[in-house]
């Protein structure tokens, strides 16, 4: 019964990863497929070619945003945007909710972003317990003496799933930068703490090193 039990772990260390890995990518593949769909109907690659061929989607999901980028990235391009976007701050509702995701897509994709830069432990839920943590902004500051200066925004995510979670405004002075891959820092906390973050010598040197500066 060891030897079975031993064969069958054994067994599902090579099949459970490499499943759930196809499953994602063909979850992501057919999800892309839906671009073509943007294609008149005689120029749909199934028609054209007698079958269906999976993956076909994701070159014109790629090529649509590069057109995209490109016309965007010039001066008509950013005429039409801006009055695309004007056109869209008028709406009441589509307003709040274009914004919103503009803004949070600048800051996650952009060249210079600092979203999701950073992996910080904060003492939550109580004095003395830590949480990993991503810090994701700087909270602007404001004149209003009850509201402390110099705090940070700090995402909290939930285990295992990281797309939810808490947002924390904590003081600067209150959080302790951890040298870590934001990458695996997700896969430590989506694996509920069994897979711990892999660190390389360099970043293992700077995560040892002292937080401020000696006297």
């Amino acid at each position: 019964m060891k030897l079975l039990r031993r064969y069958l772990v054994a067994g599902l260390l090579v099949w459970l990863p490499l499943l759930v890995t196809v499953f994602i990518i063909k979850v992501l593949v057919d999800l892309m497929d839906r671009s073509l769909l943007l294609l008149p109907d005689a120029f749909q690659p199934d028609r054209l070619l007698g079958f269906h061929l999976p993956g076909l989607g994701i070159l014109l999901t790629l090529v649509l945003l590069i057109v995209t980028g490109a016309l965007a990235a010039n001066f008509v391009g950013r005429r039409f945007v801006a009055v695309w976007e004007s056109l869209l701050a008028r709406i009441p509702l589509i307003r709040s909710i274009y914004s919103g995701v503009k803004r949070m897509t600048e800051q996650v994709v952009s060249e210079d972003a600092r979203s999701f830069r950073k992996v910080v432990l904060v003492e939550f839920p109580r004095k003395g317990m830590w949480s990993v943590a991503f810090q994701t902004s700087d909270f602007p500051s404001t004149d209003d003496p009850r509201v402390p200066e110099d705090q940070v925004c700090v995402f909290l995510p939930t285990t295992p799933n990281p797309t939810n979670g808490f947002l924390f405004l904590v003081p600067k002075d209150e959080i302790v930068p951890i040298d870590l891959p934001v990458d695996e820092t997700l896969k430590f906390v989506m694996s509920l703490g069994v897979v711990p973050p892999v660190m390389t010598a360099g970043r293992r040197e700077s995560a040892l090193a002292p937080l401020h500066d000696p006297p």
